[in-house]
Formats: structure tokens, C-alpha cells, sequence
């Protein structure tokens, strides 16, 4: 037995003893569900690599979303489409991700690129100096298209810094020549806001939405990925994910947001391990949730208690009150985000 599977089972007894590490080890974090919206920004990303690749063409594109929606799934998806490969002579890299730093200035933001593309001294020189090794490197390094995650993160700096990170970014993308796609929580259009040039390139961005609940379709296809869901799970006794009643509670549950659907599900089998005869139930699902997404919630409040009457977890306090409202920004032609309407589901 490893030490951490002793560690792990420290003051327990009987059947919570259990060797069996099956239930530890699953996840369906990996597992790629081909909803619309993700095919769509894939199918996005890939129009256009493959423009740039037949007519040279530098498109520019914002996928923008919530925390949690899966931005990082599709990021990770296209980037494993691409992999990097070593030469004798030089590495190719036809896919770069960047990161962008907390409150990035233009030499913090060109360190992370040069981190991003391997380089040893990237902490080395000025700010100019380290641009022209990123133009360099894109060049050396065959690269076909560049994505930038976090890019709300842009919005964080201080407003003369501001401006030049976002004109470095511009000044960039016309240096390199190749496609670029940016990712970030839907203030990131803010940042574009602020650059009429990069707000003209990036002008039609792409709203990676949670999962609505508020028509027969968008029930259906939400019900349908629980359904995947649960047929992954190594156990399939209990209540029914993918029923009209618990896909309501799930939705309630997570705000429709994928990455608090996959964490209920790990957490039901994860919590599992150990039961001679695993089942999903009600109980379990109230625990789940307390521990992936409100550890104090009140009875009344959790979702997956079957006497309550369920509401939205969107107020002062509550797990979903403080995400980035993706109605209230705009492109728009005076250099700053308006406001709109808020369009919220049930």
C-alpha cells in the first residue's frame, strides 16, 4: 500500500479501509462532451488556423465567458490538437499559449510569451529587446496560431499602463503576422474597448454561455449531458441525473456552469469509495454539493434537498453572486464597455 493510500485511510475501519483506489483515480474532467457550444468555438479557432494556413490571413478572435463555462476545456482541446515537436535543429510549436499576468505590464506580459515559448532568459532585457525575440521565435518556431488566456486580466492594470500593454498587443499581432485568439471572463471586452484598433480585429467575439434552462431545448441538451455524465460513473444504481426534476436541481445547483456539474459527479463517486454498494441518492447529492460549491449552505437551500423549494443562488452571500454579468459589456465605438439589460435564465 502507498503511503498516501495509508495516509488517506488514517483512523478509518471496516469496509472505509477499502484497497480498491477505482473511485479515487475517476474523473470525467478529461472526457471531451461535444456540445453546441463548445464545437462552435472550436470550429471558430480552427477557421481561422486554417485561413492564416491557406491565405496567410491573421485573424483575431475573443471567446469569452464565465468561470467555469469551459474556456479552458476548448483552450486545452485545440492546444493537444498541435502538440510540439522537437527537430535536432530547433523545436516547432505550431499552437502557443500565453498566459497573461495578474495586472500585466508590457515587460511583465512579454517575460510570460517568452516563458510560454521555452526561453531560459526570459527575464533578460528590456521590454523592447524581448519583443523582438518574441517576433524572432514566432518565426524560428513555425508558429501558426497564438492563444492568450486570461485576458481579462488586461483590464486589471492601471490605466497609462493600460494603454501601452494593449498597444504592444496591437503593434504584436501586426509584427507576427499570425492568428491570435483570446480567452478571459466576459469583462475582457473591456480591454478591447480601450484600443479602437484592437476592438476593430477582435470585433465579432464568441459568448461561451453556460447552459440555459429556460426553453424545452436548452432543458434537453443540459439533460443530455448529464446523461453522458452519469453513463461515465462506475456505478449506475439511484435516482436518474437526467430526469426533468434532478436536471433542474442540477441546474439550480451550478448556475449551468460545466465545471460545477463535472465536480458533483467526481465528488458522488469519489465520496462513494470504500460503500459496498454505491447508489446515487439524495443525501449523497446535498453532501456533494456542500463540499464542491457551498460548504454552509442552509437545508432549505441546497438544491438537492428534496423539500425545498428551489431558487437561483445568485444573491449577496450565495455561490453565483459575484460572476462577471457578460450582458452588461459591449463592443462599442466610443472606447468603453456599455451597459446593457441583464438576460438571465430561470
Amino acid at each position: 500500500m502507498s503511503k498516501l493510500a495509508e495516509l488517506r485511510m488514517l483512523g478509518l475501519t471496516g469496509t472505509a479501509r477499502s484497497k480498491n483506489q477505482t473511485h479515487y483515480v475517476f474523473t470525467v474532467r478529461d472526457r471531451i462532451i461535444e456540445h453546441d457550444s463548445f464545437t462552435k468555438a472550436v470550429r471558430a479557432i480552427a477557421l481561422a488556423h486554417e485561413r492564416w494556413t491557406l491565405a496567410k490571413v491573421p485573424g483575431a478572435l475573443l471567446i469569452y465567458g464565465q468561470s467555469g463555462c469551459g474556456k479552458s476545456t476548448v483552450l486545452r482541446y485545440y492546444l493537444q490538437q498541435f502538440p510540439r515537436q522537437s527537430t535536432p535543429r530547433k523545436t516547432i510549436i505550431p499552437v502557443l499559449r500565453v498566459v497573461a499576468p495578474e495586472s500585466p505590464t508590457v515587460r511583465s506580459f512579454t517575460e510570460a510569451v517568452l516563458v510560454a515559448l521555452g526561453d531560459t532568459a526570459a527575464a533578460r532585457g528590456s521590454a523592447a529587446v524581448k519583443t523582438q525575440r518574441i517576433i524572432h521565435f514566432v518565426k524560428e518556431c513555425e508558429i501558426q496560431l497564438l492563444l492568450i488566456d486570461e485576458f481579462h486580466h488586461f483590464c486589471d492594470s492601471k490605466r497609462p499602463e493600460y494603454r501601452r500593454v494593449t498597444d504592444w498587443l496591437k503593434n504584436l499581432i501586426n509584427e507576427c503576422g499570425v492568428p491570435v485568439v483570446l480567452f478571459g471572463l466576459p469583462r475582457a471586452i473591456s480591454a478591447l474597448n480601450s484600443n479602437e484598433q484592437l476592438r476593430r480585429r477582435f470585433s465579432s467575439p464568441i459568448h461561451l454561455a453556460e447552459f440555459g434552462f429556460a426553453t424545452a431545448e436548452e432543458q434537453l441538451t443540459f439533460r443530455s449531458v448529464l446523461q453522458h455524465l452519469q453513463s461515465l460513473m462506475p456505478y449506475q444504481k439511484g435516482l436518474n441525473l437526467s430526469n426533468p426534476d434532478m436536471a433542474m436541481r442540477f441546474h439550480f445547483a451550478t448556475n449551468g456552469l460545466i465545471d460545477y456539474v463535472v465536480k458533483i459527479i467526481d465528488e458522488l463517486v469519489v465520496a462513494s469509495a470504500g460503500h459496498p454498494h454505491p447508489a446515487v441518492d439524495y443525501n449523497a447529492l446535498q453532501e456533494a454539493f456542500k463540499v464542491q460549491i457551498w460548504a454552509d449552505v442552509p437545508e432549505q437551500l441546497n438544491p438537492f434537498n428534496p423539500a425545498v423549494k428551489l431558487r437561483r443562488l445568485d444573491q449577496i452571500n450565495k455561490p453565483f453572486s459575484i460572476l462577471d454579468d457578460p450582458y452588461a459589456y459591449t463592443l462599442s465605438r466610443r472606447g468603453r464597455a456599455s451597459t446593457g439589460t441583464s438576460k438571465k435564465g430561470i
